[in-house]
């Protein structure tokens, strides 16, 4: 069955959102609207009032957005509009990569946190192994297993069981907000075929120098029973 992203929708938070530019201050709302959105460079959002943005900070106003400006520093096309909700009229959203968001006094990473959205760890005594072009590279009965809403379930295992010795760390990094700064690992085979969470956020302690591989790249055999590979965004 083909991946299927969940439908986009629209809904007020009572979460203060921030969003700033170096140590300036571009936005500040107790009004903010959540747009969520999962696809291609869909990812959810928070969508501030015109009126609860520093004034002159939107320059160069298009049909899309603005650039935002301030002090000696410039991001184009930093600020966005949506014409796809009425209630996003006289919103703006800001690029998650050039500016810092805030919920409360906490700073949030590559995308806003849906309140229908899960990310569950959970101990297991399952046998997880894992195979690349045939080669067993993983073995272990001590998995951490993460369940998150809309992805496949993924098996995060100790160093200790897994043939780190047929990896080489990338220089990729990716940012979640729900566990925060992954570091990749690529085999011969499969470029980044794998990842881990030195440092993770407080709320997902569990995964703390585990590795995890794609699902959708490796074979994985679960309790002796072989797994169909998932269909997810990911592939």
């Amino acid at each position: 069955m083909a991946f299927r992203y969940p439908p986009s929708s629209v809904e007020p938070t009572a979460r203060r959102i921030r969003v700033r530019l170096g140590r300036t201050l571009i936005a500040d709302s107790i009004r903010a609207q959540l747009l969520i959105q999962m696809g291609p460079k869909r990812l959810p959002t928070y969508f501030l009032p015109l009126d609860d943005v520093e004034p002159g900070v939107l320059v160069d106003e298009t049909d899309e957005g603005w650039s935002v400006a301030a002090g000696h520093r410039r991001v184009e096309k930093g600020a966005s509009k949506s014409t796809e909700f009425p209630e996003l009229a006289g919103h703006v959203t800001f690029s998650w990569s050039e500016l810092d968001w805030y919920e409360e006094d906490e700073q949030v990473f590559a995308h806003a946190r849906p309140p229908n959205h899960r990310v569950d760890t959970l101990r297991s005594s399952r046998r997880v192994e894992v195979y690349v072009k045939g080669e067993r590279i993983a073995n272990s009965t001590r998995p951490v297993l993460l369940f998150e809403t809309w992805l496949p379930t993924r098996y995060y295992l100790p160093y200790e069981d897994v043939r780190m010795d047929l990896l080489t760390a990338s220089n990729t990094i990716s940012y979640c907000p729900y566990k925060g700064r992954a570091r990749y690992w690529s085999h011969p085979e499969v470029p980044d075929v794998a990842w881990s969470y030195p440092d993770p956020i407080p709320e997902n302690p569990k995964i703390r120098e585990l590795v995890s591989f794609y699902n959708e790249k490796v074979d994985m055999v679960i309790d002796g029973v072989p797994v169909e590979r998932p269909d997810s965004p990911f592939v």
